[in-house]
């Protein structure tokens, strides 16, 4: 496993395990078979609705807390000082644990401002070991830099061959905040991991695209959480530090950007942001 060390001096592995859209009664098996698999770095979030089966998995895997690494989000409708605060308290007892090494605010919406401070308090008091932003542009990261006591230490968004994120990527090396890709393969996109470059290199490097497109990420910077239910996959994912990409073939990949995301917001999502005026 490679380190990536934060702005704030923790560390984080570079490749992790994501939870995105698995069902909570999934959860814990998931995540005990990826740890089995030698994952450290679990990633969650509040609307994600599955944190008590990833905080199952933590209580039964045999792995000290201390080798872990957790992190979740705090949700919009959480935001402002107060309600963060709680929220925060609210994950913690779902997952089982005295602290979480990272959390975010998950996207930039209503009171993030008041979100950020109680991150900022969490951390102080110890219940958060480092403290970061999901989603956020390079406005929304000026205003948080602004008025920050603590700086973010990450910020997690889309992030795959189609869509490099570079302006936001170089504002965001400028002020020492590391890069967290999520949708790193696109979301299983089956155009990106049919492009001609991609089936090219796999087959040079007797490797996956899936491989490939993550061993890209890693030589860029990224940090990478894909999601699986496979265990097969999951070891597969494991094995993208036995290779190094050319300079040459890293930069065929980044050409492919389009600097257009794939994910699109959901109507509910659409929905709540009018009702709560955002």
């Amino acid at each position: 496993m490679e380190y990536k060390v934060l702005n704030d001096g923790n560390k984080i592995p570079a490749l992790g395990y994501g939870v995105f859209t698995i069902p909570d009664g999934d959860c814990a098996d998931c995540v005990t078979r990826a740890i089995e698999c030698g994952y450290r770095h679990i990633d969650t979030a509040q609307i994600y609705g599955n944190e008590a089966g990833v905080g199952n998995a933590i209580q039964s895997c045999g792995v000290s807390r201390g080798e872990l690494f957790i992190t979740s989000k705090v949700w919009v409708k959480s935001y402002g000082y107060e309600k963060a605060l709680k929220s925060i308290e609210v994950s913690l007892k779902k997952l089982k644990t005295d602290y979480v090494d990272l959390m975010l605010l998950h996207r930039p919406y209503f009171d993030y401002i008041g979100g950020w401070k109680a991150l900022e308090k969490a951390k102080n008091e110890g219940f958060v070991k480092s403290v970061g932003i999901s989603n956020f542009n390079i406005k929304q990261t000026k205003e948080i830099l602004d008025i920050a006591n603590v700086a973010p230490a990450v910020n997690q968004i889309e992030l795959h061959p189609y869509f490099g994120q570079v302006k936001l990527k170089n504002y965001l090396a400028e002020n020492n905040i590391a890069v967290e890709a999520w949708y790193p393969l696109g979301h299983g996109n089956k155009k990106l991991m049919g492009e001609k470059v991609i089936l090219g290199l796999a087959e040079k490097y007797g490797k996956t695209p899936s491989q490939i497109i993550l061993r890209w990420h890693l030589q860029c910077g990224n940090v990478v959480f894909p999601k699986t239910c496979s265990t097969d996959h999951m070891r597969e994912n494991l094995q993208i530090f036995s290779f190094s990409l050319s300079a040459e073939d890293v930069a065929a990949i980044s050409a492919l950007d389009k600097n257009k995301p794939l994910y699109s917001e959901p109507d509910w999502f659409q929905k709540l942001k009018i009702r709560l005026g955002g």
